[in-house]
């Protein structure tokens, strides 16, 4: 990277997005600074710690390991400076609501055998189906993800031309991709699931993503523990690059929402809610990409209108119920899925007609079955951590009388599908839902994770990571490319950075 010694730069949002970016640009020279409108840095990935209770409020897999042992690799370091890996065992637990339930394990010769046993060679069909996952991983990452192409033109490329069949899996839908190899729906679903982590549902989300197959068995879902004194689980991930940025000299500063950004003739002011006011020569977004241009910037700097934003189609939001209970859960594992004999209209309810999901599929997270120190004085035995994730439509009205009636519904369900009856034994109960993400994140119709990736809006599809209205802002984050995820934010910041030093 070439320098920007003497350059100021306010990263606006310290989600891992602009976490990232901002070591790529301190690494480069700039002097940086990270303005967070929240009491803690890392965006949706925030803790809540309540009465000897911990929890990952946000992100909680720990998805392809590569990419954050190649990003603190950039700057001379590795994950083991920082936390450790645990490798789950098994990866998650399934529960389908006609009574069956599935382990996928570590073992890939395991799951091969599962399959086997669902259907008449199911085993040699997720063989092949993980060779083209594995393959498509690889040419993607190399040539769609790590590389960024912005314009038409970036595509016109010999090495894009020689990954040809992985784009044109672009033009096909993960449905009908996963039933060209298996016609139980269970391992339909299976191969399937991932794509709630990308915003999406199988009939709208490219087939290209069958590369997330690759991630689940390949490369194996892992649990951080963090190192001197840092917390476990996703929180140690962002005390890791905070940390980072802190010894290459970004400086943080959290409880500053900021009100308002403007181009002026040298530089730009950046104003804070409470009257305070910077003077950086340039800016990069890491806030809700439609919150920075609708409320930050003044109305000629905004490269989209209002329309432009309506007409999206937006990543799911969630219905989230963070739970301290007397006693174990030992029937759950650390990730644990329940899904319905039909999920369609699950994700009907979610981009087509939303509503409230009828018969949800949902996920459990119980990191005490790992981690003892999520619950009060370590001790297991008597107390567990669980939060339960329902993907709703996002714009929802999630009144307090709406989120009552629906906690009893997933509370029963729960209870009904997995043997696990939680509702006498809850210590500790707080939620989170649709107005919170848009209240506490600046997200827009309270999605949890930003812009879906349906087919027209992947890769130059989605919003630029330069301003086309004003020279010197930039934007890093999901909205922008490579899209959803921690690790895909973590290389967003790094296609910013790059931008920052092009351009300069």
């Amino acid at each position: 990277m070439s320098s920007l010694a003497g350059t100021t730069i306010d990263v606006v949002g310290g989600g891992f997005g602009g976490l990232s970016t901002a070591c790529y640009l301190a690494d480069a020279g700039a002097d940086v600074r990270v303005l967070e409108k929240n009491e803690q840095l890392g965006g949706r990935a925030s803790r809540l710690e309540v009465d000897g209770f911990r929890f990952d409020m946000g992100p909680s897999w720990y998805l392809m390991p590569d990419v954050f042992e190649r990003f603190f690799g950039h700057f001379g370091k590795s994950t083991d400076d920082y936390y450790d890996l645990e490798r789950l065992d098994p990866h998650y637990r399934i529960f389908f609501k006609d009574g069956d339930r599935v382990d996928v394990s570590a073992d890939r010769a395991e799951v091969r055998e599962l399959f086997a046993e669902y259907e008449a060679g199911g085993g040699e069909a997720f063989d092949a189906y993980l060779e083209e996952s594995e393959s498509n991983y690889e040419l993607a990452m190399e040539n769609f993800v790590y590389e960024d192409r912005p314009r038409l033109r970036d595509w016109v490329d010999l090495d894009v031309m020689k990954a040809a069949p992985v784009g044109l899996k672009l033009l096909g839908n993960m449905q009908g991709h996963v039933e060209d190899y298996f016609e139980n729906p269970k391992l339909q679903q299976i191969m399937q699931y991932t794509l709630v982590f990308l915003g999406g549902a199988p009939h709208n989300t490219p087939a290209l993503y069958n590369m997330m197959s690759h991630v689940d068995f390949n490369l194996g879902v892992h649990y951080p523990v963090g190192k001197d004194d840092r917390d476990n689980g996703l929180g140690a991930v962002v005390d890791a690059v905070v940390d980072l940025g802190d010894e290459l000299g970004v400086e943080y500063v959290t409880d500053a929402p900021v009100a308002e950004i403007t181009r002026r003739k040298s530089g730009f002011l950046v104003a804070t809610e409470d009257g305070t006011e910077y003077h950086p020569d340039l800016v990069v977004s890491d806030a809700d990409y439609a919150h920075t241009e609708q409320e930050l910037l003044p109305e000629h700097e905004r490269q989209y209108d209002a329309d432009y934003w309506e007409s999206k189609t937006y990543a799911p939001s969630a219905f989230l119920i963070y739970m301290g209970v007397e006693g174990d859960v030992d029937e759950l594992a650390h990730h644990t899925l329940v899904l319905p004999e039909d999920w369609d209209p699950h994700f009907e309810q979610i981009f087509d007609e939303p509503a409230w999901p009828d018969d949800p599929a949902y996920y459990i997270c119980v990191p005490s079955e790992t981690d003892a120190t999520t619950v009060p004085e370590g001790d297991t035995d008597a107390y567990s951590n669980l939060f339960v994730l329902v993907p709703i439509a996002p714009g929802l009205d999630d009144d307090e009388a709406t989120r009552e009636r629906y906690r009893e519904k997933v509370l029963a369900d729960i209870a009904e599908n997995t043997g696990v009856d939680l509702r006498d034994r809850i210590a500790f109960e707080e939620q989170f839902s649709v107005s919170d993400f848009g209240e506490r994140y600046n997200s827009i119709q309270g999605t949890a994770l930003g812009l879906a990736h349906t087919l027209k809006q992947t890769a130059l599809l989605r919003p630029p990571h330069r301003s086309s209205a004003v020279d010197g802002l930039y934007f890093t984050g999901s909205f922008t490319t490579p899209g959803i995820g921690v690790p895909m934010c973590l290389i967003s910041g790094e296609h910013t950075a790059d931008a920052v030093i092009d351009d300069r």
